[in-house]
């Protein structure tokens, strides 16, 4: 897959070019059912598929007082995904306030025509895009007779009768339901960090842990609790993947802390600090909460470490 991260550097080549516009974030199964539409024509065409999408998100920038947005995907996270999809070209352009001052015919006629030159646009069912969002199905359409491009509309992708989006899914991971987030994104929600030096809480409690601080800042942490995990764990290692327990939080029971992220490994042993671990979250176990004594939070994870255990083999024979 070729990237390029501004429109100047943009090499546009004698192939048609079917494109798609949009931040994309999570790429889940309504983004990829528009991804695997424009690779397959593109394939069938012999041209090149071609991702139009924004960095950093819109929101960061139109909305700095509101710095609260998290994002599904780091913007590694999106590249290895849609290279491992097949797409051929990524176009990220930044996003800035004049940006975001394009008027829609301008964005179609400078970035479209000129810049990707494009044969097809396919976009979801509710796209905007341009100077006030105006720009949308309606509008692209009546601007191809004078660009000379098909426009093709991808309706509401649905689950369960409920529309599937980047809110709904950042909306469930902060609730903690992690079933119905990889149930939308049709993967399982992860994230990376390095291991740090902690408190060293948990090997008091007989559950030593790894402590993770996140490589990316924005990325979107799920609401405090304990998860069921698999963990990738780096190369160097010859089991390059083990299940575990996972808590977010505080640890109330144990004192007053910052907000952390902590990671229980079965069966390894093992040095990982400054080795970054990347986390997939499968279930949700529990609420955090403060117990009475350190006796009734022990027995508290006894229960998480069965619990788990027993979904451990349920995984395996879902693969087996």
């Amino acid at each position: 897959m070729e990237v390029y991260d501004s429109l100047d550097n943009y090499q546009k080549s004698d192939k048609p070019a079917i494109a798609t516009i949009g931040t994309f974030d999570g790429l889940h199964i309504g983004h990829r059912k528009i991804l695997r539409k424009i690779i397959q024509e593109a394939k069938g065409l012999n041209g090149e598929s071609v991702l139009i999408s924004f960095y950093p998100h819109p929101r960061l920038v139109l909305f700095p007082e509101k710095n609260n947005l998290r994002l599904l995907h780091s913007l590694d996270e999106k590249r290895e995904m849609l290279e491992e999809m097949g797409l051929d070209k990524l176009l990220l352009i930044p996003f800035t306030k004049e940006f975001s001052r394009t008027p829609p015919k301008v964005f179609v006629r400078k970035i479209l025509w000129e810049t990707v030159g494009i044969k097809k646009i396919v976009i979801g069912y509710d796209h905007r895009f341009g100077k006030n969002r105006a720009g949308d199905i309606h509008k692209l359409q009546a601007l191809s007779r004078e660009f000379q491009y098909e426009v093709e509309e991808i309706p509401a992708q649905a689950i369960e009768d409920a529309n599937v989006s980047s809110t709904k899914i950042r909306e469930a991971l902060f609730k903690g339901d992690v079933r119905t987030a990889n149930a939308y994104l049709g993967y399982t929600y992860h994230f990376t960090g390095k291991v740090i030096h902690g408190e060293k809480q948990g090997r008091k409690l007989g559950y030593p842990t790894a402590n993770i601080q996140m490589e990316y800042p924005y990325k979107l942490i799920p609401s405090n609790g304990v998860y069921f995990v698999h963990v990738q764990l780096p190369g160097s290692f010859g089991d390059k993947s083990k299940y575990g327990m996972m808590n977010i939080g505080h640890k109330p029971t144990m004192g007053e802390f910052e907000r952390g992220i902590e990671v229980y490994l079965f069966d390894f042993q093992g040095d990982l600090y400054g080795q970054p671990l990347t986390i997939q979250m499968l279930e949700y176990l529990r609420p955090e909460q403060k117990f009475d004594s350190k006796e009734a939070l022990v027995q508290a994870i006894d229960g998480d470490r069965d619990r788990s255990l027993d979904l451990i083999q349920r995984y395996k024979d879902r693969v087996n």
